[in-house]
């Protein structure tokens, strides 16, 4: 295993070398190509929301900024609320429950999830969340590689402050799903049991 050197060091003649990104054998660092982007602060209640199968979904980190490595919401998922199942074809899924409770079903399971508890869905997977409480459920959701913000951007609708998010099946699904596809996110058929 070969060890990278820092991007601040001294040249053989002691002289700082911020540019020096090699590793032991003189190789290029494998992130010296990377652009550099810059810090990135959103604070609390700040992101662009959207109204989409009865949920609020507030894009945090977009694809453009992270460079297309992940893409950042957090979601508002009053009782009742979640979406149909589906499929996210090139993308992971990863839930972290803030507060309330969700049910989420994948592959054919359905995990009971409270707060601090994190889910991991691997791209491919068919799955989806509901709110079979009472209380309004919090979340942080995470997909890697980025782009699924551009669904949610598109096919979401603008909030309208002091009014709740309409019910999910008031929606225009058939336009919500050719957005999807467009996205490489795919309705998935109900499994039968």
């Amino acid at each position: 295993m070969s060890q990278s050197t820092t991007a601040h060091q001294h040249d053989q003649h002691g002289r700082h070398d911020q540019h020096s990104r090699h590793d032991q054998h003189g190789a290029p660092h494998e992130h010296a190509q990377q652009p550099v982007r810059d810090v990135l602060h959103i604070p609390a209640g700040e992101g662009r929301s959207v109204w989409l199968s009865g949920d609020v979904y507030t894009v945090k980190l977009t694809h453009e900024e992270s460079g297309g490595s992940l893409t950042f919401l957090e979601a508002s998922v009053p009782p009742g609320g979640g979406p149909p199942l589906h499929i996210h074809a090139d993308a992971d899924e990863a839930f972290y429950l803030l507060s309330g409770e969700l049910d989420i079903t994948a592959r054919g399971r359905t995990y009971a999830v409270r707060p601090g508890d994190f889910v991991f869905i691997p791209k491919g997977t068919p799955h989806r969340f509901r709110n079979n409480g009472i209380h309004t459920a919090r979340q942080l959701l995470l997909f890697s590689p980025s782009g699924v913000d551009r669904f949610f951007l598109e096919a979401g609708s603008p909030p309208v402050p002091g009014t709740p998010p309409p019910p999910p099946e008031t929606e225009d699904l058939p336009r919500v799903v050719a957005i999807g596809e467009r996205h490489h996110l795919f309705q998935a058929a109900e499994e039968s049991r």
